[in-house]
């Protein structure tokens, strides 16, 4: 059984909500955050990347940047200002873009389900961010990053949710400058235990997006326990703020790849290796229709790629999927790149940014040759989080994203 708990949430008032909410810490670099939190004093990516506060030189790891996040943190919940809810409670957070919707429940999840694997996760994480985002909860006492869970939608919820939208009036409602709709109710409290009973019978959670958000508070967990002689285990820290939404409404874009160089291979040497596995063929198109394909574009040229039958279907769930097909048959024999994670020649793109940005960067000189990736289905990361696997690096790219700022977990 998951359990799930409302919380006495650190928020803005609601005309200063769409000045303080920012993007997440981890979908901008430093000088991008600097630009989007320019002309706003009481952004949240002051608090979530505060070095953007502090000269170029200062490593973004080091002590000056957690005490600067704790201070703007103070500041800011002063001069925006920021509340503390009254009485803990559930809140609804809707996200438009486009046509696309999705609702979840913003609430707080145990450590304890997380370490258990009543949470699933379907990434590794790495330590160096993990420290990071341990250091700065602890330092700020916040939990100023919200994961992203899904399950299997249970149509009691889904209906509580629906009437609760229809017939409130919401906390927040703003457009931000991306275009995405971000809409936040206050869930009246007498519907607050159909929702931990509901949930309770829930056997699985899944991590969608913010595996290092999770494995952090988990960590901070641990610390904060063994620093507190009178822990009980009701403490905040024992559980981590996130959004749940049903895998019904969610959509998944694709998360591309470019490489820089050919791997010493020239354009007919490095396609003919690439028909050893794959059947190539040039393609007016640039994004693939259907699983197991995938579209190349190489010196002004789109191909699709088509596995062969020399790509046999594995017995592992992730092996499967069109990124690990890609990896094992032509990213890391063909073009040497071992461990994407940490290969200095690959980098990713998210779907968001569409197949003209794959085009700019190898048209430029940038990158060498680019792969679009058709979307995998949420199905899919079910299936490989309960097989216990893990996906290969930047293989989903969930849009649209949620906001920090508006809802933040104080421990």
């Amino acid at each position: 059984m998951a359990i799930i708990r409302p919380f006495k949430a650190l928020r803005p008032i609601p005309e200063k909500a769409a000045e303080v909410a920012s993007v997440p810490y981890d979908v901008v670099n430093r000088a991008e955050a600097f630009e989007q939190a320019k002309n706003y004093p009481h952004s949240f990516l002051r608090i979530t990347r505060s070095e953007i506060e502090l000269p170029e030189e200062v490593d973004p790891y080091s002590d000056i940047v957690y005490q600067k996040a704790k201070e703007n943190l103070e500041r800011i919940s002063k001069e925006a200002p920021l509340i503390v809810e009254e009485k803990p409670s559930f809140y609804l957070y809707r996200l438009i873009m486009g046509e696309q919707k999705q609702t979840g429940i913003v609430a707080t999840f145990s450590v304890d389900d997380y370490k258990n694997n009543v949470i699933l996760k379907h990434e590794k994480t790495r330590k160096d961010k993990e420290d990071d985002r341990t250091r700065h909860i602890i330092t700020t006492r916040a939990q100023t990053g919200v994961v992203f869970l899904t399950y299997k939608g249970r149509e009691s919820i889904n209906q509580i949710v629906s009437n609760v939208c229809d017939k409130n009036n919401p906390l927040f409602d703003f457009t931000a400058n991306d275009g995405i709709r971000h809409t936040i109710w206050i869930l009246p409290e007498e519907y607050n235990q159909t929702i931990i009973s509901e949930i309770a019978q829930v056997d699985k959670l899944y991590i969608a997006d913010g595996h290092h958000r999770a494995a952090s508070a988990a960590r901070a967990c641990d610390e904060m326990k063994r620093n507190n002689p009178n822990h009980n285990g009701e403490e905040e820290y024992n559980y981590f703020i996130a959004t749940l939404f049903p895998a019904e409404e969610l959509k998944i874009l694709p998360y591309n790849r470019v490489v820089f160089d050919l791997n010493g291979l020239n354009k007919k040497e490095f396609l003919e290796r690439v028909k050893e596995y794959f059947d190539v063929k040039k393609v007016n198109f640039a994004e693939p229709k259907e699983k197991r394909t995938i579209c190349m574009y190489i010196d002004k040229e789109w191909h699709i790629l088509r596995p062969n039958d020399k790509v046999k279907p594995s017995a592992g769930v992730g092996d499967n999927l069109d990124v690990s097909i890609l990896q094992n048959y032509l990213l890391k024999p063909i073009l040497g790149i071992e461990d994407p994670r940490t290969s200095k020649r690959i980098d990713f793109i998210g779907g968001i940014r569409g197949t003209k940005e794959l085009v700019k960067l190898v048209d430029s000189g940038t990158a060498a040759v680019a792969f679009s990736m058709y979307p995998v289905a949420v199905q899919d990361l079910m299936n490989i989080s309960d097989a216990g696997e893990i996906m290969p690096p930047k293989s989903t790219w969930f849009e649209p994203k949620l906001r920090d700022g508006l809802l933040t977990h104080l421990i």
